[in-house]
């Protein structure tokens, strides 16, 4: 499976600076038979709390349209986070459309990040998201969600590759690429994360930190198209080898968890 991490350097609250910004990307990458391209959190805005501004209707999204638009015209998968509206409150979601214009998956983040206030103005997901490419299946997350080791135990169950994109900043990028590598090691999968570059409307700095952890713990090294597009190949096949060895999951106690969680 052939992967494009797209290190997004997202102009802050701007959706037609972001939109020109992905279309240059996906003009970079068109000829190189790409499977899946993966954006940041909230693609076209940032990280942002300003959803009355910002969010859209599902029924009627220029966003969705807009990333549905691209997948069909380069023929490949898109994931991209963007902002829904959720009653009196706004929804952070990872979307995932097909090169036949679908939306194949659609995640609404489970951990909103009270520590910025994410919580205040945006509502938590409640299910769990995963979805089939070429076969393989694959589950989703966002940014804060990685502090939560729990969510990737179930989704690893069937899910052999995990994404989560994000806006995490500099200052804790340590915690971010620490924590992919043991969700990757701890549930034998690959996982991928993709994260921003740039400077928010916050004065938040990200770093360049997308990166793909194997199933085996090892940080892959990518073909690097410039600054934001990492490009790699990957074998899921080996998520099934490394568990064949290894098969660690056969010792989780999932009803002694439930006990000392729950009480």
């Amino acid at each position: 499976m052939k992967v494009a991490l797209v290190s997004l350097n997202q102009s802050w609250e701007d959706k037609e600076a972001n939109r020109l910004k992905v279309r240059n990307c996906f003009q970079t990458i068109a000829f190189r038979n790409m499977d899946l391209v993966i954006f940041p959190e909230m693609t076209l805005t940032g990280f942002t709390m300003n959803v009355k501004e910002h969010a859209e209707e599902a029924e009627n999204s220029a966003t969705i349209r807009f990333f549905t638009d691209c997948a069909c015209q380069y023929g490949v998968y898109i994931g991209f986070g963007m902002i829904l509206k959720a009653g009196i409150k706004a929804a952070n979601h990872f979307i995932i459309v097909s090169p036949e214009g679908e939306m194949c998956a659609d995640y609404i983040k489970i951990h909103p990040f009270s520590y910025a206030g994410e919580d205040r103005f945006y509502e938590k997901g409640k299910h769990l998201t995963s979805l089939e490419i070429q076969g393989v299946p694959i589950g989703l997350s966002i940014c804060y969600d990685l502090r939560f080791p729990e969510i990737f135990q179930a989704l690893s169950r069937t899910d052999k590759l995990i994404l989560n994109i994000a806006n995490w900043p500099e200052r804790r990028v340590l915690h971010w690429k620490t924590l992919i590598q043991a969700r990757a090691i701890e549930n034998q999968v690959y996982f991928l994360g993709v994260n921003r570059i740039g400077k928010d409307g916050n004065g938040l700095k990200y770093e360049n930190s997308s990166l793909i952890v194997s199933p085996e713990g090892e940080i892959l090294s990518p073909e690097s198209i410039n600054e934001e597009i990492d490009i790699y190949e990957i074998d899921p096949a080996l998520v099934d080898i490394c568990r064949e060895n290894f098969p660690v999951k056969n010792d989780l106690q999932v009803n002694f968890y439930k006990e000392i969680i729950c009480n």
